[in-house]
This record gives C-alpha cells, structure tokens and sequence, in this order.
C-alpha cells in the first residue's frame, strides 16, 4: 500500500490546482482517502461572507474520490471521473479546514464507485456529500 499512497500523493502534488488548493492526502486505505483543504483568503467565492467557492470544494472532493479508487486493491492504476454528483449542505465555515472522506465501495472491472463526505469543524453538520463513478485500470 505505501507504493500507492506515495503514487497519490504525488499525482496530488502535480496537479497544480490541487497545489494551489494546498490540498493534503492525511490518509489512504484499501478504498479510503482522507484529504484536507485549509482555509485560504484566495479561495473565497463570496467576499462578503468569505466562504470558500464551491469549485474549490468540488476539486476537493473529487481528488479525494480518485485517490480512493487508487487505493482500492481491485484498480491496478490510475483514474478518471466519469460522474460526480455533489449535494451543497451548507457553506463551509469561513477559517476552518474542510476535510473530505471518500470510499470506494463497489468496483467492476471497468467502474469504481466512490460516496464522499465534506465536514469543517461540525462533523455532524456535512458542508457536502457526493457519490461517484470512476474509471478503472484492471488485469483484463
């Protein structure tokens, strides 16, 4: 597994949104990534609440989905989004961090299916949620 978190993370680190985003990959499992987003002035999609745009959001949560189809011991490579819904709770808070959860819960030899999850700092209150279909690199 540690070959496929070091091919995440720096596929994330090559992405020049994701670097200018300062997305960070805190964690990857068989099917699980967790990233982070901080809070950043430049991100903001309205000045006069300073919440974060929802591009940025959406970036987030969909790099996030990616990494946890990479993880999954079923996909032999990369990926690529063929769908991503995303459902707006509510706006992030302005100054916290957002952290996305994503996990892959069924794949085929062709498709990944991710749901993922948005918190900041009220877990119990999603800034988003999302679920998705990916491509997959197989054996056969």
């Amino acid at each position: 597994m540690n070959n496929k978190l070091e091919m995440a993370r720096q596929f994330i680190k090559s992405i020049p949104h994701s670097q200018d985003l300062g997305m960070d990959l805190l964690k990857m499992a068989d099917g699980m990534a967790i990233i982070t987003m901080p809070y950043n002035i430049n991100l903001i999609g309205d000045p006069e609440t300073g919440v974060i745009s929802g591009g940025a959001v959406s970036a987030l949560i969909d790099t996030c989905c990616g990494a946890a189809v990479m993880s999954h011991p079923l996909n032999l490579g990369g990926t690529a989004t063929i769908d991503l819904r995303i459902d707006y709770m509510r706006p992030a808070t302005p100054g916290q961090t957002i952290k996305t959860e994503a996990n892959c819960y069924h794949i085929t030899r062709s498709v990944a299916f991710v749901r993922a999850t948005a918190i900041d700092d009220d877990p119990d209150n999603p800034v988003a949620t999302a679920t998705g279909a990916f491509t997959v690199e197989s054996s056969g």
